[in-house]
């Protein structure tokens, strides 16, 4: 017996989908004002394609306006174009049939493709014009085609019904010879939109950019008496509210500083001005353009608050997508236009693309090629910005293997003796003294006498000063094997030894024992800086330790207790205050007390603050050591 096998297509009801579209199909409602500009937009695109081809010999003018005209006393909000138009059968085909897509109609029947990415053409679910329900109980479509015929007035109510009236009469109060209107009656839910201020918000954030003029009137807004004449009330929307030849779309070549920089200024209301700027441009097959600025960083925290635009076909989509941008660079300033993205139906975000992946490729290679530009051709220019510049590039060659790869050589470290070094120059300008290791200080002034000893040996030292610049070094020593990095008081330096071996001094180790915090370890070493009685020093890992600890408690991780960090005091054997305590430890066992309490503090104090207890203590001490003279 043979198996029969039908085939079928799955039948939906519209007042079944029709609420879910409503509803589901966007995050915002606001976006609606998008949708139907946007198709507003590729209306006058579609029509301008036309007339190029030859397809368009009927038109006199030129096509490329959009107006948006709100009337608060009627509850309406009017997108209207003088675009391509529709039929009275085109409008039942692309209208009263949901996702069936006008513009993949169009870009392949007259682009030959239907992905081509030069047609401008924005929309390609069809379903963008269904939006206008999320804000409206009632929307007319009044629209006459560039081909001729009567105009069509569609009207459905948001349950999904529809009337059609043809040979609409009334359409020149709505279109001009051509073109299409779309009318919203607002609903209760949509009565925010009913502001000027709200809309104008709306118009800025979403279409600044778009390819087609569009201008914004308020119908209801009062008339200044200047202009309360017939003559001029056409002329309440004579500037358009976008730009529609953004600097983006410009070659580099064609640009101004002065452009980048207003551009800049107008996008983000940043009055300050950006450090440097990188204009992409991408060709086959990537296809993207864009400009990114590297914003001043008053402080190591403002950098998180950077703001990359995504647009597409100069349509704004969202800010920050991490799919696109890595997530170290939205540090940065700046806007990209991708008109291939993979976006999905209600255009909120990506689908998963390697065509994405290679974007995000591409610009992380285009900035750290800038750095390096900049680096290698400028060096003086680059030192200047680099303070500004290095909480960016310390944390993105954190979060970024490749990235770090490619700009590590261009790093810089600044010197406590003034300039600054990368890696490379510093470890061979060390290599006899200290090979493969850095010292470096966190605190210049509290540690300036651990800087002294070791400058007096000629042994430089870089500034490492910001929370996330302890971080950073753990991650350059990933990358150059064999490679420490050595806070100037965690160790105490071969070059400051002397040659040959050191005895401990009978009775000293006994007394800083006593008056030194539980835990602490006396060393001996003789030291060629005589003056220095002894110094405090905690190990690099332990301290290490310590930061990372201190960064979970700031992160709001509970339960991670800081251990005590052990220390280590190294007495120098060469030192005559040494050798005048220990001889106190046999006559006046109190005053070595308290003079080896009082050493003990002094290096407690350039090791860390001290601590209230602590600070009043050292002070009576001083004061009693002073009446003793």
């Amino acid at each position: 017996m043979e198996n029969k096998t039908e085939h079928g297509g799955i039948s939906i009801e519209l007042e079944h989908i029709f609420p879910i579209i409503k509803k589901w199909l966007y995050s915002e409602k606001e976006i609606f004002l998008r949708e139907i500009v946007s198709n507003a937009c590729d209306a006058v695109t579609k029509l301008r394609r036309l007339i190029s081809l030859g397809e368009a010999k009927n038109i006199d003018d030129a096509p490329g306006k959009i107006k948006v005209e709100l009337n608060s006393d009627a509850k309406t909000i009017t997108v209207s174009d003088d675009g391509i138009g529709m039929s009275e059968g085109e409008l039942r085909k692309y209208i009263c049939n949901i996702a069936l897509s006008g513009a993949l109609d169009f870009i392949q029947k007259y682009e030959g493709a239907e992905d081509s990415t030069d047609s401008g053409i924005i929309g390609h679910f069809g379903l963008g014009f269904y939006s206008s329900f999320m804000v409206s109980d009632t929307v007319d479509i009044i629209t006459r085609s560039y081909s001729g015929g009567p105009a069509v007035k569609w009207t459905c109510s948001d349950d999904g019904e529809f009337d059609i009236i043809q040979d609409f009469d009334g359409a020149d109060d709505y279109i001009g010879e051509h073109g299409t209107a779309v009318v919203m009656h607002i609903n209760d839910e949509g009565e925010e939109f009913l502001s000027s201020y709200r809309l104008r918000d709306v118009l800025n954030k979403y279409c600044a950019f778009m390819p087609v003029e569009i201008y914004f009137e308020d119908a209801c807004a009062p008339v200044p008496e200047e202009t309360d004449n017939e003559e001029n009330k056409d002329d309440k929307a004579e500037t358009p509210i976008n730009d529609i030849h953004p600097l983006w779309q410009k070659n580099p070549s064609e640009c101004t500083d002065e452009e980048y920089t207003a551009f800049y200024r107008k996008v983000f209301a940043d009055y300050k001005e950006p450090l440097f700027k990188i204009h992409l441009k991408a060709d086959y097959p990537l296809n993207f353009k864009g400009i990114l600025y590297f914003p001043r960083i008053a402080s190591e925290y403002d950098s998180l608050e950077g703001q990359v635009k995504l647009y597409c076909n100069q349509v704004f989509i969202a800010d920050n997508i991490k799919e696109v941008i890595p997530e170290y660079l939205l540090m940065l300033k700046g806007v990209l236009d991708c008109p291939d993205l993979p976006l999905n139906v209600s255009r909120s975000y990506l689908q998963n693309s390697g065509y994405v992946a290679k974007i995000s490729a591409h610009i992380t290679k285009k900035v750290a090629d800038k750095l390096n530009s900049m680096f290698n051709s400028d060096r003086e220019n680059f030192e200047s910005l680099w303070n500004e510049l290095k909480t960016f590039v310390e944390y993105g060659c954190m979060r970024d293997s490749k990235f770090c790869e490619r700009v590590k050589g261009s790093v810089l470290y600044e010197k406590c003796s003034g300039g600054f070094a990368t890696l490379e120059e510093y470890l061979e300008g060390a290599a006899e003294k200290h090979e493969k290791k850095v010292y470096y200080t966190t605190d210049k002034t509290a540690q300036s006498k651990y800087i002294s000893m070791l400058s007096k040996e000629g042994i430089e030292v870089v500034i490492l000063d910001k929370l996330i610049d302890t971080q950073f070094i753990n991650t350059v020593e990933a990358a150059n094997e064999g490679v420490k990095f050595c806070r100037v008081d965690a160790e105490i330096a071969d070059v400051l030894k002397e040659d040959g071996d050191c005895t401990e001094i009978p009775g000293i180790s006994d007394i800083f024992g006593k008056v030194a915090k539980e835990g602490t370890k006396v060393e001996f070493e003789r030291f060629k800086d005589e003056s220095t009685p002894a110094i405090l020093h905690v190990s690099e890992d332990s301290r290490r330790f310590e930061d990372m600890m201190k960064l979970y408690r700031m992160n709001g991780v509970a339960g991670m207790q800081m251990p005590g960090s052990e220390a280590t005091l190294t007495v120098n054997t060469a030192s005559p205050l040494i050798a005048k305590l220990s001889e106190k430890c046999e006559s006046d066992p109190d005053l070595a007390e308290k003079m080896a309490k009082q050493i003990y503090t002094l290096c407690l104090l350039s090791q860390r603050k001290l601590e209230s207890d602590e600070l009043c203590s050292l002070l009576d001490d001083s004061f009693g050591l002073l009446e003793l003279l």
